[in-house]
């Protein structure tokens, strides 16, 4: 009989890291890195010594010196005697408030407007086509000019005041809403004592309504028992705020805004700027988003359609429980890249005066001090972490909704 032993192990030569294809693909991205290295440490070392032989000394302490010009919207306390450090805080925060009201509201347009693409009513189908084609194929600059030139023709603050005994032309909107060609006037939130309280019961009912909802998917798909989520997950988003509302008194009031001799006073004001380039994201981006869904809906078999009617699910149930679920493999992917092209569209808010980082960090404040190599850099690190971080949650997202296969 013969002893079938193994072949000796080959001991490691440098010949491998080429030919062996267990580290062919190593060697390649380490001397690619390398590459990289050497290129970022020239450029870098460039940028120092034609510094240095200009007699330039990379500083941030002009951060710290007022900035000396007004912001007209902010979401925290600010004046002109505020530093171009607070100044450039207020503009990530309209950047950052800008980005989240474009996201959510083109999301919800993106999605309404890729499932009726799919409607067996032709006019329906043809309009969301005609949206789509429109918005997605005109420069997102152009929309936010034309929606901005829109806004400037509404009414202007004078035509909500009487005069002596001259009704006023328009009434406020449910008693507190004026659109005018300024901003925007709606109610502000007035908080007392004992708000906190509310606002964390109002929170506390929504990660209640997720719970359940995962509760039910659960029950579902390891018993087949269905248990109903619409009705308890209104009941439990209404009925423990408002009661802790009223019993603690009402500490959640209402600024109602109202005119004066110019203008209104009080109340919440959504800038006009703001308004053209929310809108104009929004319209823009989420003629994408449609696009995406209707993809991603037509990347399911029809035969599961079929099946899950014959087996008696009704429509809903369908879209939720067998189309959705595999559809999103499809749309969230290039989801993230158009949340990204929304937050670094907003740049363009320049255009129509909104103060973002860019108008803000990049605009003002760099053509006063004349740091511009300082005033770059802050801007290409604030947009690489907003960026890496929204890729990083959506990334999160994703692994979370995808196939689990055997």
């Amino acid at each position: 009989m013969t002893a079938v032993t193994d072949a000796p192990k080959q001991s490691f030569q440098l010949s491998m890291l080429i030919n062996d294809t267990r580290y062919r693909g190593l060697t390649f991205q380490f001397i690619a890195l390398v590459l990289l290295v050497f290129a970022i440490g020239y450029l870098v070392n460039n940028l120092i010594t034609n510094l240095d032989d200009q007699g330039v000394v990379l500083s941030y302490e002009f951060l710290g010196q007022p900035a000396g010009y007004d912001i007209n919207q902010t979401l925290v306390p600010y004046t002109s005697q505020s530093t171009h450090l607070r100044a450039a805080v207020v503009g990530v925060l309209n950047t950052l408030l800008v980005a989240f009201l474009a996201c959510a509201t083109a999301t919800v347009l993106g999605v309404f407007a890729g499932v009726l693409r799919l409607s067996k009513n032709w006019l329906i189908a043809k309009l969301m086509a005609i949206y789509v084609e429109a918005f997605r194929n005109v420069p997102v600059l152009i929309w936010i000019i034309i929606i901005n030139t829109i806004v400037t023709i509404l009414p202007a603050p004078a035509a909500y005041r009487a005069r002596g005994d001259t009704p006023a032309d328009l009434e406020l909107l449910f008693g507190g809403i004026a659109f005018t060609n300024r901003a925007v006037y709606v109610p502000a939130p007035v908080w007392g004592p004992g708000s906190g309280i509310v606002v964390a019961v109002f929170l506390l009912s929504i990660a209640a309504i997720f719970f359940l909802r995962r509760y039910a998917t659960k029950q579902l798909y390891d018993h087949g028992r269905v248990v109903p989520t619409l009705w308890p997950s209104i009941g439990i988003f209404f009925l423990p705020t408002l009661l802790i509302f009223f019993l603690l008194g009402r500490p959640i009031g209402l600024d109602v805004p109202t005119i004066e001799r110019f203008n209104f006073d009080g109340g919440l004001q959504i800038q006009r700027p703001l308004i053209a380039l929310w809108l104009a994201l929004s319209v823009y981006t989420g003629a994408f988003i449609a696009e995406n869904v209707r993809a991603g809906i037509l990347a399911v078999s029809k035969g599961q359609t079929e099946a899950s009617a014959a087996l008696g699910l009704r429509p809903g149930r369908i879209m939720s429980l067998v189309i959705l679920p595999q559809a999103l493999r499809v749309i969230i992917p290039p989801m993230i890249s158009h949340y990204l092209n929304i937050t670094k569209n907003s740049s363009l808010a320049i255009a129509v005066g909104y103060a973002d980082i860019t108008a803000t960090l990049g605009g003002i404040t760099l053509n006063q001090t004349g740091r511009a190599i300082e005033c770059i850099l802050l801007l290409m690190l604030f947009y690489l972490t907003i960026s890496l971080s929204i890729s990083a949650v959506m990334n999160v997202y994703n692994n979370s909704v995808r196939l689990k296969e055997r």
